[in-house]
């Protein structure tokens, strides 16, 4: 370790990474008289030191037809990062998931010398593709998972893996009395509210919306006083807007512009009856607030071709997989269908306590009432540095 205390080069794409990455350093830091910071990321990293070497939205890009026109950029973007890193002589390089760019970076700064390196976010190889593991232990010393169950997927492949706990379980949730005043300032009261989550993404929410807004039209056929709030994605506000104007329910619509701390979306969670959300990991947001939840979610034809015949589990939703039930209805590829996804949340709606101890199970096990996770995730760097 050099003279001058601890080096990490440190890398994040996105702002789920950000938030990681930024937890990690104040933990390092905390513990750490003495850590320096190299690297990418975003403000949540700037906030606790790291002056990043350019600006961390150039790396959120998904999909080919997105990545395409500009491989040849982030293939330039790749080998100057990596050439930072060695040149830096860190202690640890870590990267934070988005693994097209950070594995690629770990490849090279691997073969250039014996950099320690570390994967923060493991590969769902417990879901689909698990050969991905053992192509990443050939750089990869070393992973922080954020799921209980991970590590003997990676220790398999012939890496280190901690399960260090997932960030959901250090966010605020509102209260009861925040609930109410969300209610009472828009007009709901007492009535039934469902909260809709189609997706963060343009492609998911032009694919999702259609299907959720029949479905909520037919749920207010059935209900006739129930609202609908819809807290937006900054990158859909503006879409997610124009395409509920029409929908059933009078709905609200939660603008991040507006809601720059999240206390109006973590309020709407809370006063949320029951939930219809795309997959993904909103479902552990939910779980987090104790809200009941339907999940929903579909692709194109040949995604769903592929996908499902590579997919290794019978359930996609998180709640479902921490706590061994089954409890949240699913509907998904063909049975992602408005009369189906109206009938599942009817019935969530009859018993809305049937979800209740699989949250609870879900949130302990992910480490709710324990150490930050942040700071466990520097623990476990630190513990497994060589002297």
């Amino acid at each position: 370790m050099s003279a001058v205390g601890l080096k990490v080069f440190i890398i994040a794409g996105e702002p789920s990474g950000d938030k990681l990455g930024g937890a990690l350093m104040a933990g390092l830091k905390a513990l750490r008289s003495q850590v320096s910071f190299e690297g990418i990321g975003g403000p949540m990293m700037a906030a606790q030191g790291l002056d990043s070497r350019f600006d961390m939205t150039e790396l959120s890009v998904m999909g080919i037809a997105e990545v395409l026109p500009k491989y040849r950029h982030l293939k330039r973007r790749i080998a100057e990062t990596a050439a930072a890193a060695v040149e830096t002589q860190p202690d640890v390089l870590v990267t934070i998931d988005s693994p097209d760019f950070s594995l690629r970076v770990a490849r090279l700064v691997k073969a250039a010398g014996n950099t320690r390196c570390v994967h923060y976010v493991a590969p769902t190889v417990w879901a689909w593709r698990p050969g991905r593991a053992a192509k990443m232990a050939r750089s990869i010393d070393h992973v922080l998972a954020l799921f209980p169950f991970e590590p003997p997927y990676m220790e398999a492949a012939g890496m280190a893996c901690d399960f260090v706990g997932h960030p959901v379980v250090a966010e605020p949730v509102a209260d009861a009395a925040q609930a109410t005043e969300f209610r009472d300032a828009r007009g709901i009261g007492d009535a039934p509210l469902l909260m809709v989550l189609p997706g963060s993404r343009r492609g998911e929410v032009a694919r999702l919306a259609p299907v959720f807004g029949a479905a909520v039209a037919r749920l207010v056929a059935e209900k006739p006083d129930l609202r609908v709030v819809l807290p937006a994605a900054a990158p859909v506000a503006t879409m997610v807007r124009q395409i509920s104007q029409g929908w059933a329910g009078a709905p609200v619509v939660v603008d991040p512009a507006t809601d720059v701390a999240g206390n109006i979306k973590r309020a709407a969670f809370r006063a949320a009856d029951v939930a219809l959300a795309a997959s993904g990991t909103v479902s552990l947001e939910l779980a987090a607030a104790q809200t009941p939840m339907v999940i929903a979610y579909d692709m194109n034809w040949l995604s769903r071709a592929i996908i499902g015949r590579m997919l290794k589990v019978d359930t996609v939703t998180l709640v479902n997989l921490v706590s061994e039930t089954r409890v949240v209805p699913e509907f998904i590829g063909k049975d992602c269908d408005a009369a189906k996804i109206a009938a599942g949340v009817l019935k969530v709606m009859s018993a809305p306590q049937a979800q209740a101890d699989a949250m609870a199970l879900t949130m302990e096990r992910l480490g709710r009432g324990g150490e930050d996770p942040g700071l466990r995730a520097a623990r476990a760097v630190l513990a497994r540095l060589p002297n």
